[in-house]
Protein backbone atom coordinates (compact mmCIF):
# COMPACT_ATOMS: atom_id res chain seq x y z
CA UNK A 1 0.00 0.00 0.00
CA UNK A 2 3.05 2.25 0.16
CA UNK A 3 3.81 1.59 -3.52
CA UNK A 4 1.22 3.96 -5.08
CA UNK A 5 2.43 6.82 -2.88
CA UNK A 6 6.03 6.08 -3.83
CA UNK A 7 5.12 5.99 -7.53
CA UNK A 8 3.29 9.32 -7.29
CA UNK A 9 6.32 10.94 -5.67
CA UNK A 10 8.80 9.28 -8.01
CA UNK A 11 10.50 7.19 -5.34
CA UNK A 12 11.79 3.69 -6.04
CA UNK A 13 10.95 1.04 -3.47
CA UNK A 14 12.86 -2.15 -2.80
CA UNK A 15 11.17 -4.73 -0.56
CA UNK A 16 12.73 -7.72 1.18
CA UNK A 17 10.10 -10.46 0.97
CA UNK A 18 9.92 -13.87 2.62
CA UNK A 19 8.73 -15.70 -0.53
CA UNK A 20 8.22 -15.12 -4.24
CA UNK A 21 4.43 -15.36 -3.97
CA UNK A 22 3.78 -12.70 -1.31
CA UNK A 23 1.57 -9.76 -2.21
CA UNK A 24 4.35 -7.14 -2.10
CA UNK A 25 5.93 -8.71 -5.19
CA UNK A 26 2.99 -7.64 -7.36
CA UNK A 27 3.30 -4.04 -6.16
CA UNK A 28 7.09 -3.55 -6.13
CA UNK A 29 9.21 -4.73 -9.04
CA UNK A 30 12.42 -5.09 -7.00
CA UNK A 31 11.49 -7.63 -4.32
CA UNK A 32 14.37 -9.98 -3.48
CA UNK A 33 13.56 -12.98 -1.30
CA UNK A 34 15.38 -13.23 2.00
CA UNK A 35 15.18 -13.78 5.74
CA UNK A 36 14.93 -10.54 7.73
CA UNK A 37 16.38 -12.38 10.74
CA UNK A 38 19.68 -12.95 8.87
CA UNK A 39 22.07 -10.01 9.27
CA UNK A 40 24.10 -10.72 6.12
CA UNK A 41 20.90 -10.76 4.08
CA UNK A 42 19.94 -7.38 5.53
CA UNK A 43 23.36 -5.89 4.84
CA UNK A 44 23.27 -7.02 1.22
CA UNK A 45 19.69 -5.81 0.81
CA UNK A 46 20.60 -2.36 2.21
CA UNK A 47 23.34 -1.66 -0.32
CA UNK A 48 22.49 1.49 -2.27
CA UNK A 49 19.40 2.39 -0.24
CA UNK A 50 18.76 5.98 0.82
CA UNK A 51 16.76 4.75 3.80
CA UNK A 52 15.65 1.42 5.25
CA UNK A 53 12.26 1.27 6.96
CA UNK A 54 9.85 -1.45 8.10
CA UNK A 55 6.30 -2.77 7.83
CA UNK A 56 6.57 -4.74 11.09
CA UNK A 57 8.59 -4.61 14.32
CA UNK A 58 10.21 -8.04 14.28
CA UNK A 59 13.67 -7.35 12.81
CA UNK A 60 16.08 -8.18 15.67
CA UNK A 61 17.21 -5.05 17.52
CA UNK A 62 20.85 -6.15 17.38
CA UNK A 63 20.64 -6.41 13.59
CA UNK A 64 19.34 -2.85 13.40
CA UNK A 65 22.28 -1.60 15.45
CA UNK A 66 24.69 -3.51 13.21
CA UNK A 67 23.07 -1.93 10.14
CA UNK A 68 23.51 1.52 11.65
CA UNK A 69 27.15 0.78 12.42
CA UNK A 70 27.59 -0.23 8.78
CA UNK A 71 26.31 3.19 7.71
CA UNK A 72 22.74 2.24 6.79
CA UNK A 73 20.14 4.98 7.32
CA UNK A 74 17.67 3.02 9.49
CA UNK A 75 14.35 4.82 10.17
CA UNK A 76 13.05 4.49 12.80
CA UNK A 77 16.28 3.68 14.57
CA UNK A 78 16.67 0.78 17.00
CA UNK A 79 16.60 2.98 20.12
CA UNK A 80 13.10 4.10 19.14
CA UNK A 81 11.85 0.90 17.56
CA UNK A 82 12.70 -1.24 20.59
CA UNK A 83 9.79 0.47 22.37
CA UNK A 84 7.44 -1.12 19.83
CA UNK A 85 9.36 -4.41 19.78
CA UNK A 86 9.42 -4.99 23.53
CA UNK A 87 6.36 -4.21 25.63
CA UNK A 88 8.38 -4.18 28.86
CA UNK A 89 10.68 -1.52 27.43
CA UNK A 90 7.64 0.43 26.26
CA UNK A 91 5.89 0.33 29.64
CA UNK A 92 9.04 1.61 31.36
CA UNK A 93 9.33 4.42 28.80
CA UNK A 94 5.71 5.49 29.31
CA UNK A 95 6.31 5.59 33.07
CA UNK A 96 9.46 7.62 32.52
CA UNK A 97 7.50 10.13 30.43
CA UNK A 98 4.83 10.25 33.16
CA UNK A 99 2.07 9.45 30.68
CA UNK A 100 -1.06 7.42 31.54
CA UNK A 101 -0.04 3.77 32.01
CA UNK A 102 -2.02 0.86 33.48
CA UNK A 103 -0.51 -0.84 36.51
CA UNK A 104 2.11 -3.30 35.30
CA UNK A 105 5.13 -5.34 36.27
CA UNK A 106 7.61 -7.81 34.82
CA UNK A 107 6.95 -11.35 36.03
CA UNK A 108 9.55 -14.13 35.87
CA UNK A 109 7.38 -17.09 36.82
CA UNK A 110 3.97 -18.22 38.01
CA UNK A 111 4.55 -17.25 41.68
CA UNK A 112 5.45 -13.66 40.75
CA UNK A 113 2.36 -13.49 38.54
CA UNK A 114 0.24 -14.66 41.47
CA UNK A 115 1.79 -12.02 43.74
CA UNK A 116 0.90 -9.30 41.21
CA UNK A 117 -2.64 -10.59 40.80
CA UNK A 118 -3.18 -10.71 44.55
CA UNK A 119 -1.81 -7.18 44.93
CA UNK A 120 -3.94 -5.43 42.31
CA UNK A 121 -6.85 -7.84 42.06
CA UNK A 122 -7.84 -10.44 39.49
CA UNK A 123 -8.16 -10.69 36.55
CA UNK A 124 -4.85 -9.53 35.09
CA UNK A 125 -3.57 -9.48 31.53
CA UNK A 126 -0.44 -11.48 30.70
CA UNK A 127 1.49 -10.54 27.56
CA UNK A 128 4.53 -11.85 25.75
CA UNK A 129 6.79 -8.78 25.46
CA UNK A 130 7.97 -9.64 21.95
CA UNK A 131 6.35 -11.11 18.87
CA UNK A 132 2.65 -10.76 19.67
CA UNK A 133 0.10 -9.13 17.34
CA UNK A 134 -3.65 -9.12 16.69
CA UNK A 135 -4.40 -10.57 20.10
CA UNK A 136 -1.74 -13.28 19.85
CA UNK A 137 0.58 -13.45 22.84
CA UNK A 138 -2.09 -11.98 25.14
CA UNK A 139 -3.91 -13.94 27.82
CA UNK A 140 -6.46 -13.03 30.50
CA UNK A 141 -5.56 -14.65 33.82
CA UNK A 142 -8.61 -14.80 36.05
CA UNK A 143 -7.20 -16.26 39.29
CA UNK A 144 -4.23 -17.84 41.02
CA UNK A 145 -5.49 -21.22 39.80
CA UNK A 146 -5.62 -19.88 36.25
CA UNK A 147 -2.09 -18.47 36.67
CA UNK A 148 -0.78 -21.99 37.27
CA UNK A 149 -1.81 -22.85 33.70
CA UNK A 150 0.57 -20.24 32.23
CA UNK A 151 3.76 -22.12 33.04
CA UNK A 152 4.39 -22.96 29.37
CA UNK A 153 4.43 -19.25 28.54
CA UNK A 154 7.27 -18.71 31.01
CA UNK A 155 9.07 -21.70 29.52
CA UNK A 156 8.83 -20.01 26.11
CA UNK A 157 9.79 -16.49 27.22
CA UNK A 158 10.72 -14.81 30.48
CA UNK A 159 10.12 -12.29 31.89
CA UNK A 160 6.58 -11.63 30.74
CA UNK A 161 4.49 -8.48 31.11
CA UNK A 162 1.59 -8.51 33.58
CA UNK A 163 -0.90 -5.65 33.52
CA UNK A 164 -4.07 -4.66 35.31
CA UNK A 165 -7.14 -5.45 33.22
CA UNK A 166 -8.41 -1.99 32.31
CA UNK A 167 -12.07 -1.05 32.50
CA UNK A 168 -12.59 1.10 29.42
CA UNK A 169 -15.44 2.48 27.34
CA UNK A 170 -13.80 2.03 23.93
CA UNK A 171 -10.44 1.77 22.22
CA UNK A 172 -8.82 4.71 20.47
CA UNK A 173 -5.84 5.27 18.20
CA UNK A 174 -3.66 8.38 18.09
CA UNK A 175 -1.72 8.36 14.81
CA UNK A 176 1.25 10.69 14.29
CA UNK A 177 4.27 11.04 12.03
CA UNK A 178 7.68 12.59 12.72
CA UNK A 179 10.79 13.33 10.65
CA UNK A 180 14.42 12.96 11.80
CA UNK A 181 14.58 16.77 11.98
CA UNK A 182 11.67 16.78 14.43
CA UNK A 183 8.74 17.99 12.34
CA UNK A 184 5.64 16.16 13.54
CA UNK A 185 1.96 16.03 12.59
CA UNK A 186 -1.01 14.17 14.03
CA UNK A 187 -4.24 12.90 12.52
CA UNK A 188 -7.43 13.18 14.59
CA UNK A 189 -7.84 10.51 17.27
CA UNK A 190 -9.86 7.60 15.89
CA UNK A 191 -12.24 5.10 17.50
CA UNK A 192 -11.18 1.51 16.87
CA UNK A 193 -13.47 -1.50 17.28
CA UNK A 194 -11.76 -4.82 18.00
CA UNK A 195 -13.23 -8.29 17.51
CA UNK A 196 -11.31 -11.25 18.97
CA UNK A 197 -8.22 -9.09 19.35
CA UNK A 198 -8.26 -7.98 15.69
CA UNK A 199 -9.13 -4.49 14.46
CA UNK A 200 -12.53 -4.78 12.79
CA UNK A 201 -13.63 -1.18 12.21
CA UNK A 202 -12.28 2.34 12.61
CA UNK A 203 -14.35 5.52 12.91
CA UNK A 204 -12.43 8.73 12.36
CA UNK A 205 -12.47 11.17 13.97
CA UNK A 206 -13.71 9.45 17.13
CA UNK A 207 -17.24 10.68 17.84
CA UNK A 208 -18.29 12.25 21.14
CA UNK A 209 -14.79 12.31 22.59
CA UNK A 210 -14.24 15.26 24.96
CA UNK A 211 -12.05 17.88 23.32
CA UNK A 212 -9.60 17.88 26.23
CA UNK A 213 -9.22 14.09 26.09
CA UNK A 214 -8.65 14.12 22.34
CA UNK A 215 -6.10 16.91 22.69
CA UNK A 216 -4.31 15.14 25.55
CA UNK A 217 -4.17 11.86 23.61
CA UNK A 218 -2.78 13.63 20.54
CA UNK A 219 -0.24 15.49 22.69
CA UNK A 220 0.81 12.23 24.37
CA UNK A 221 1.44 10.60 21.00
CA UNK A 222 3.45 13.58 19.77
CA UNK A 223 5.45 13.63 22.99
CA UNK A 224 6.24 9.91 22.74
CA UNK A 225 7.40 10.41 19.16
CA UNK A 226 9.62 13.32 20.16
CA UNK A 227 11.06 11.94 23.39
CA UNK A 228 11.77 8.48 21.99
CA UNK A 229 13.16 9.78 18.70
CA UNK A 230 10.53 8.07 16.56
CA UNK A 231 10.65 8.63 12.81
CA UNK A 232 7.95 7.71 10.33
CA UNK A 233 4.38 6.90 11.30
CA UNK A 234 3.51 5.76 14.82
CA UNK A 235 0.17 4.55 16.17
CA UNK A 236 -0.50 4.83 19.89
CA UNK A 237 -3.33 2.47 20.84
CA UNK A 238 -5.36 3.74 23.80
CA UNK A 239 -8.08 2.70 26.22
CA UNK A 240 -10.64 5.45 26.84
CA UNK A 241 -11.44 5.72 30.57
CA UNK A 242 -14.08 8.46 30.98
CA UNK A 243 -13.76 10.38 34.23
CA UNK A 244 -10.62 8.55 35.32
CA UNK A 245 -7.27 10.32 35.21
CA UNK A 246 -6.51 11.85 31.82
CA UNK A 247 -9.47 9.99 30.31
CA UNK A 248 -7.29 7.37 28.65
CA UNK A 249 -4.52 4.85 29.24
CA UNK A 250 -1.84 3.84 26.76
CA UNK A 251 -2.12 0.27 25.51
CA UNK A 252 0.53 -0.35 22.83
CA UNK A 253 2.78 1.38 20.29
CA UNK A 254 3.34 0.54 16.61
CA UNK A 255 6.09 2.37 14.70
CA UNK A 256 4.92 1.88 11.12
CA UNK A 257 1.80 2.43 9.04
CA UNK A 258 -0.92 0.74 11.06
CA UNK A 259 -4.28 -0.91 10.49
CA UNK A 260 -5.99 1.78 12.57
CA UNK A 261 -4.68 4.37 10.09
CA UNK A 262 -5.92 2.75 6.87
CA UNK A 263 -8.83 5.20 6.84
CA UNK A 264 -6.35 7.94 5.91
CA UNK A 265 -5.98 6.47 2.40
CA UNK A 266 -9.33 7.93 1.35
CA UNK A 267 -10.24 10.12 4.32
CA UNK A 268 -7.25 12.42 4.78
CA UNK A 269 -5.34 14.88 2.61
CA UNK A 270 -2.21 12.79 3.21
CA UNK A 271 -2.41 9.05 3.75
CA UNK A 272 -0.29 7.37 6.41
CA UNK A 273 1.63 5.60 3.64
CA UNK A 274 2.69 8.78 1.85
CA UNK A 275 3.42 10.41 5.20
CA UNK A 276 5.64 7.55 6.28
CA UNK A 277 7.71 7.90 3.11
CA UNK A 278 7.99 11.65 3.57
CA UNK A 279 8.95 11.25 7.20
CA UNK A 280 11.68 8.61 6.87
CA UNK A 281 13.19 10.59 3.96
CA UNK A 282 13.15 13.73 6.15
CA UNK A 283 10.88 15.61 3.74
CA UNK A 284 8.22 18.16 4.78
CA UNK A 285 5.13 16.38 6.06
CA UNK A 286 1.74 16.60 4.37
CA UNK A 287 -1.52 17.93 5.75
CA UNK A 288 -3.44 15.57 8.01
CA UNK A 289 -6.80 17.32 7.54
CA UNK A 290 -9.80 14.99 7.21
CA UNK A 291 -11.71 15.16 3.92
CA UNK A 292 -15.13 14.93 5.54
CA UNK A 293 -16.95 14.89 8.86
CA UNK A 294 -16.53 11.14 9.36
CA UNK A 295 -14.72 8.20 7.76
CA UNK A 296 -15.39 4.50 8.37
CA UNK A 297 -12.91 1.73 7.66
CA UNK A 298 -14.08 -1.89 7.70
CA UNK A 299 -11.60 -4.77 7.58
CA UNK A 300 -12.45 -8.05 5.92
CA UNK A 301 -10.83 -11.34 6.85
CA UNK A 302 -10.56 -14.55 4.90
CA UNK A 303 -13.88 -16.40 4.63
CA UNK A 304 -15.71 -18.76 2.29
CA UNK A 305 -14.87 -16.96 -0.95
CA UNK A 306 -11.51 -17.92 -2.45
CA UNK A 307 -12.06 -15.94 -5.66
CA UNK A 308 -12.41 -12.41 -4.30
CA UNK A 309 -12.51 -10.79 -7.74
CA UNK A 310 -15.63 -12.78 -8.65
CA UNK A 311 -17.53 -10.82 -5.98
CA UNK A 312 -16.44 -7.40 -7.21
CA UNK A 313 -19.33 -6.75 -9.64
CA UNK A 314 -21.95 -7.15 -6.92
CA UNK A 315 -19.84 -5.56 -4.16
CA UNK A 316 -18.84 -2.46 -6.12
CA UNK A 317 -22.33 -1.99 -7.57
CA UNK A 318 -23.82 -2.17 -4.09
CA UNK A 319 -21.89 0.91 -2.92
CA UNK A 320 -20.29 3.09 -5.65
CA UNK A 321 -18.78 5.43 -3.04
CA UNK A 322 -16.86 2.65 -1.30
CA UNK A 323 -13.09 2.43 -1.75
CA UNK A 324 -11.95 -1.21 -1.70
CA UNK A 325 -8.34 -2.08 -0.85
CA UNK A 326 -7.49 -5.75 -1.39
CA UNK A 327 -4.07 -6.90 -0.23
CA UNK A 328 -3.41 -9.63 -2.78
CA UNK A 329 -2.91 -12.21 -0.05
CA UNK A 330 -3.98 -15.82 -0.27
CA UNK A 331 -7.30 -16.35 1.47
CA UNK A 332 -7.46 -18.26 4.72
CA UNK A 333 -9.91 -17.97 7.63
CA UNK A 334 -9.13 -15.14 10.04
CA UNK A 335 -6.40 -13.57 7.89
CA UNK A 336 -6.68 -9.85 7.09
CA UNK A 337 -7.05 -9.66 3.32
CA UNK A 338 -8.48 -6.18 2.71
CA UNK A 339 -10.52 -3.24 3.89
CA UNK A 340 -13.23 -0.87 2.75
CA UNK A 341 -13.21 2.90 3.31
CA UNK A 342 -16.33 5.05 3.15
CA UNK A 343 -16.54 8.82 3.65
CA UNK A 344 -19.66 10.42 5.16
CA UNK A 345 -21.23 13.85 4.76
CA UNK A 346 -22.30 14.07 8.40
CA UNK A 347 -21.46 12.42 11.71
CA UNK A 348 -25.12 11.44 11.83
CA UNK A 349 -24.34 9.08 8.94
CA UNK A 350 -22.02 6.87 10.98
CA UNK A 351 -24.45 3.98 11.51
CA UNK A 352 -25.37 3.95 7.83
CA UNK A 353 -21.71 4.14 6.82
CA UNK A 354 -20.85 1.18 9.01
CA UNK A 355 -23.68 -0.88 7.58
CA UNK A 356 -22.78 -0.01 4.00
CA UNK A 357 -19.06 -0.65 4.46
CA UNK A 358 -19.81 -3.95 6.20
CA UNK A 359 -22.11 -4.95 3.35
CA UNK A 360 -19.38 -4.41 0.75
CA UNK A 361 -16.80 -6.22 2.88
CA UNK A 362 -19.18 -9.10 3.50
CA UNK A 363 -19.95 -9.59 -0.19
CA UNK A 364 -16.25 -9.81 -1.03
CA UNK A 365 -15.45 -12.06 1.93
CA UNK A 366 -18.31 -14.50 1.44
CA UNK A 367 -19.00 -14.19 -2.29
CA UNK A 368 -22.64 -13.37 -1.58
CA UNK A 369 -24.81 -10.64 -0.11
CA UNK A 370 -24.57 -10.84 3.72
CA UNK A 371 -27.70 -11.85 5.55
CA UNK A 372 -27.09 -9.44 8.43
CA UNK A 373 -26.13 -5.79 8.52
CA UNK A 374 -23.50 -4.29 10.86
CA UNK A 375 -24.76 -3.42 14.37
CA UNK A 376 -25.40 0.21 15.24
CA UNK A 377 -22.64 1.99 17.08
CA UNK A 378 -24.92 2.53 20.06
CA UNK A 379 -25.02 -1.23 20.51
CA UNK A 380 -21.22 -1.58 20.70
CA UNK A 381 -19.49 -2.05 24.02
CA UNK A 382 -17.59 1.11 23.16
Amino acid sequence: MMAPAATALGFELRVLVEAEDVSAVSAVSTSPVGDYKDLQTLLEFAEGLDVMTFDHEHVPTGHLRALQEAGVNVQPGPDALVNAQDKLVMRAAIDRLELPNPQWTAVDDVPSLVVFGEQIGWPVVLKMPRGGYDGKGVRIVASAEDAALTVEWFDAMSPLLAEAKVEFSRELSALVARTPDGEARAWPVAHTIQVDGVCDEVIAPALDIPLDVAAAAEDAALRIASELGVTGVMAVELFETPGVGAGFLINELAMRPHNTGHWTQDGSVTSQFEQHLRAVLNLPLGSTDVLGPVVVMKNFLGGDNQDLFSAYPVALASEPAAKVHCYGKSVRPGRKIGHVNLLGDSTADVDSLRQRASRVAGIIRDGRVPSEEAPRISEENA
